[in-house]
C-alpha cells in the first residue's frame, strides 16, 4: 500500500467525498478529506463567478453587490455613482434632507442657499458722535418689526424705527448704544430666539455675542 505522504487528497461537499464514499470521521480510510462550502446566486443559482454569463445577469446585480462584492468591483462602482448622481450640488459631501432643503433654484438654474436664522446687531457711529444700533434678522424668526421697533423704544427709552438697509431688507434702527443690554432683551422678549443665533458685526466681522 501506498505511504502516507503517497495518497491522494480527496474532498467532500456536504459529508460525500468526490468519489462517492462516504468519511468516517472527516477522514476515509487514510485518506484526507474536508468540506467546502459553496455559494450559489440566490437569483439563477448559479455560482456567482458565473452569473454574467446567465440569462438574468441584470436581475442578479442587486444580489451580486450585496453577497459577491469582491468579485464583481465594477458593479459596486456603478451603484456608488447611480446614488452621487441623483444627490444635488449641496449633498456632495453630505446628503443630509435638511441641506436639500436649504437650497433655492433661480432661473437660468442657479443656486442660492437659504438664509440662515441669526440676529446680527451693529454700532453705527454718524458724524462721529450720533452713535446708532442697527439690529437685522428678527422677521427671520416670525418676529414683527413694527411691533418689535415699539418694545425697543419703550425699553431703552429711545428712538427706534423700522428702515431699509443697504440690501434693502428691512432692519430696526435704535437711537444710542443698546450693545450691551440688547441680548438679554431680545432672549427674554423672544424665547423662541437663543442666545446663539445672536451675533455683532464688529469691524465687519460677525462676532458671536454669547
Amino acid at each position: 500500500p501506498a505511504t502516507l505522504n503517497q495518497r491522494p487528497r480527496w474532498r467532500h461537499v456536504d459529508g460525500i467525498c468526490a468519489n462517492g464514499a462516504v468519511p468516517v470521521k472527516g477522514k476515509l480510510l487514510g485518506f484526507f478529506a474536508w468540506k467546502i462550502k459553496m455559494l450559489y446566486c440566490g437569483v439563477c443559482s448559479l455560482p456567482p463567478e458565473y452569473c454574467e454569463f446567465g440569462p438574468d445577469f441584470e436581475k442578479c446585480k442587486p444580489w451580486l453587490v450585496e453577497n459577491a462584492s469582491d468579485l464583481y468591483p465594477e458593479l459596486v462602482k456603478e451603484k456608488i455613482a447611480q446614488q452621487l448622481g441623483g444627490m444635488t450640488v449641496s449633498d456632495v459631501g453630505n446628503s443630509s434632507k435638511t441641506q436639500e432643503e436649504e437650497i433655492k433654484r433661480l432661473p437660468g438654474g442657479k443656486i442660492k442657499k437659504k438664509e440662515k436664522l441669526e440676529v446680527l446687531v451693529e454700532r453705527v457711529t454718524r458724524n462721529k458722535r450720533k452713535c446708532l444700533t442697527t439690529i437685522k434678522g428678527l422677521d427671520m424668526f416670525g418676529v414683527k418689526l413694527a411691533d418689535a421697533s415699539k418694545k425697543l423704544g419703550k425699553k431703552f427709552a429711545s428712538g427706534a424705527s423700522v428702515v431699509k438697509g443697504p440690501t434693502e431688507k428691512e432692519q430696526i434702527d435704535v437711537q444710542g448704544d443698546i450693545l450691551l443690554d440688547i441680548v438679554e432683551f431680545i432672549t427674554e422678549t423672544w424665547q423662541n430666539i437663543p442666545e446663539s443665533a445672536i451675533y455683532f458685526i464688529e469691524d465687519g466681522k460677525k462676532v458671536p455675542a454669547c
